[in-house]
């Protein structure tokens, strides 16, 4: 199901250069062929570091976006702009985002441009590289969405986004996609208290079109904003139902959780690969190689070689740069250690 077993990857962010943070809150000063070139740099510095640290599998560090999904609205019609935050000061916190008035039919026209953002991926990263694209889930991207009459609750607004996330995947697909990870953190944050079992036909429909003709993931965590989580941290609400989700991987968010329900990723891997989040992106602990592969060791005692991918826990765009860096190298040199044990290196 992939190239090598014990497979190096990473989510899907990684952290802006200080410059590209500075030239995202002065836009209006840019000219297209200006912004252009400042997303081509980007990425060719996000692309630098992963290809530096050894990663087997990188993305374009999402540097296109302002978040892992708040560009999206930018792409949707029939909702309002993000209206100013009811909390500008003190501790910064999911409840100083904004969410979006829905004003009309949800519709996404002009796609949601990270076919775009792929044909520039492939155009920069050197050939044969391995590429992967995140695309955030329907339900996922309905949390910044207010309810109305014609969506009377997150449900019907999911509803509205599936057959828009379905054909930016069929896109990519098109576009020559080998790998995309559709990322539903919302699932995994509410599964506490929703039927999960309803969460798994919302992701099947989304992703049918595509299923056998890519690499399909999903990225399950528990809220990485400013590094907290906004949900219970348990994953066992999900199962067994999410065992029936239609993907070739699932990732999961462990290190910041000190591995608490690893056994988890045994049912798991006897049916598809699983991804272990083996960095601990909310914690400036520096990881050395032997943490990294005294963690991939006890994953291996749940699932085999063959069907475990090792990455971080989340994406890396709250995690300085500097710190990022030394993470990757040692997932990657960590995992190397095991892979030398096992004689698969």
């Amino acid at each position: 199901m992939k190239a090598r077993p014990l497979r190096t990857a990473v989510i899907g962010s990684y952290p802006f250069p200080g410059w590209l943070e500075f030239a995202s809150v002065h836009l209006d000063q840019f000219g297209p062929a200006d912004l252009e070139e400042l997303l081509d740099d980007a990425v060719g510095a996000a692309v630098k570091n992963q290809l530096d640290a050894g990663l087997d599998v990188i993305t374009d560090g999402e540097q296109t976006r302002l978040d892992f999904n708040l560009s999206f609205y930018g792409h949707l019609t029939g909702i309002s702009e993000e209206p100013e935050s009811v909390r500008r000061f003190g501790p910064p916190g999911h409840d100083q985002r904004g969410k979006h008035t829905v004003t009309g039919k949800i519709e996404a026209p002009q796609g949601l441009g990270t076919v775009r953002d792929f044909e520039r991926l492939k155009r920069i990263a050197p050939p044969g590289t391995a590429l992967k694209v995140s695309v955030p889930g329907p339900f996922t991207l309905s949390g910044r969405l207010i309810p109305n009459e014609s969506y009377p609750d997150r449900y019907a607004l999911t509803e509205a986004l599936v057959p828009i996330v379905r054909r930016e995947l069929e896109s990519l697909v098109q576009a020559g996609c080998q790998e995309i990870c559709v990322d539903e953190p919302s699932m995994s944050c509410y599964a506490h208290r929703e039927d999960p079992r309803r969460f798994v036909d919302i992701f099947r429909r989304t992703t049918e079109t595509v299923r056998g003709r890519c690499r399909l993931s999903t990225h399950l965590c528990f809220g990485n904003y400013k590094g907290r989580a906004v949900a219970p941290r348990r994953y066992a609400p999900m199962f067994p139902a999410f065992l029936d989700l239609p993907v070739d991987e699932m990732h999961f968010e462990m290190a910041s959780r000190e591995f608490a329900e690893l056994d988890l990723i045994k049912p798991v891997a006897e049916r598809m690969d699983v991804a272990v989040g083996v960095i601990d992106v909310k914690n400036y602990y520096i990881e050395t190689p032997d943490d990294v592969a005294g963690r991939v060791r006890d994953c291996l005692r749940f699932a085999p070689a063959e069907r475990l991918s090792l990455a971080p826990d989340c994406g890396l765009s709250q995690t300085a740069r500097w710190a990022a860096k030394r993470k990757l190298r040692s997932l990657v040199d960590g995992v190397k250690i095991v892979r030398r044990e096992l004689g698969v290196e």
